[in-house]
């Protein structure tokens, strides 16, 4: 009988949520069999407090969700191989059920090819899953689990040795789209992506836009995204299609103002090295449900 599958977790805050980092890292230390390892990185913030056993990495500025992660996962060993795989929680998020790490488990032992798993977000009050939670584009069922072509970057689980073949997430990145950068690189190199209705983190409803960088860099991030991963022929129509879908959404005026201008600097700014990905790989997520123009 083989071992477990090894655990551990990355967390990433900015010391403003001490509260909710708490009940979460408790939420973790319930997991039922073998305890998960725990890493919690500050964003330019010396982080006290924790309980006996997590770890701390006190960074000196705030690198970014894409940079943070990238650190805890080192702290893990080059690569994060020191375990074999890594859940990746938000600081304000609570892990719903005790056997979450054990269905982690399960699914990368029963699946060689499982990559990345993507958890089930909901709302600690009413329950509600929204639907930008559900990584593909039928949405209208949460509770149904599903092959994807991407992932939830506060509410996942990833083997290490994706890390180890395909490389880290973007650190450029910065904020928005680095999960699915990662994914299109994960899909391209052969694994499995799956979003499981059973596997909660339980997170207080909110909308993306509040974050003041939002519009720009959402947009910023779709060129590089397409810029960094695509066939060529694919990569103005990719831009185009969502530069239209921006527009028939009907932002205000600041919001438009801004995403055109990180439209415009995906353009002009280095987006990180340019490996596209193989035409079967885009047959592959257009299988999916989700081909790489959308």
């Amino acid at each position: 009988m083989s071992a477990p599958l090894r655990l551990g977790a990355v967390i990433i805050t900015m010391g403003n949520r001490p509260d909710e980092l708490k009940a979460l890292l408790d939420s973790v230390a319930r997991q039922e069999g073998d305890p998960v390892e725990v890493v919690v990185v500050g964003q330019g913030v010396r982080v006290t407090g924790l309980p006996e056993g997590v770890r701390t990495v006190d960074l000196p500025e705030n690198l970014g969700i894409p940079g943070g992660r990238n650190v805890g996962i080192e702290a893990f060993g080059p690569g994060g191989r020191d375990v074999d795989a890594l859940l990746f929680l938000d600081d304000d998020g609570l892990l719903e059920r005790t056997d979450t790490a054990q269905l982690c488990r399960r699914a990368f032992a029963e699946d060689p090819d499982l990559g990345i798993v993507s958890f089930r977000i909901a709302d600690p009050e009413s329950g509600e899953t929204q639907r930008r939670h559900v990584p593909r584009l039928r949405a209208s069922d949460p509770m149904r689990s599903s092959r994807v072509t991407t992932f939830l970057g506060g509410a996942n689980a990833v083997r290490t040795k994706v890390f180890e073949q395909v490389g880290a997430l973007p650190a450029e990145f910065f904020y928005a789209h680095e999960e699915t950068d990662l994914a299109w690189r994960a899909l391209d190199a052969g694994w499995l992506i799956d979003y499981r209705a059973d596997m909660v983190l339980l997170h207080p409803k909110t909308a993306p836009s509040r974050h003041a960088v939002y519009h720009r860099m959402v947009a910023r991030n779709r060129v590089w995204l397409a810029r960094r991963n695509l066939p060529a022929p694919l990569v103005p129509v990719y831009v185009g299609v969502w530069l239209l879908l921006t527009l028939a959404r009907r932002p205000s005026a600041s919001a438009l103002k801004a995403w055109f201008g990180g439209f415009k600097e995906g353009w002009v700014t280095p987006c990180g090295p340019r490996r596209p990905m193989k035409w079967r790989t885009v047959w592959r997520l257009t299988r999916l449900g989700r081909p790489p123009v959308i």
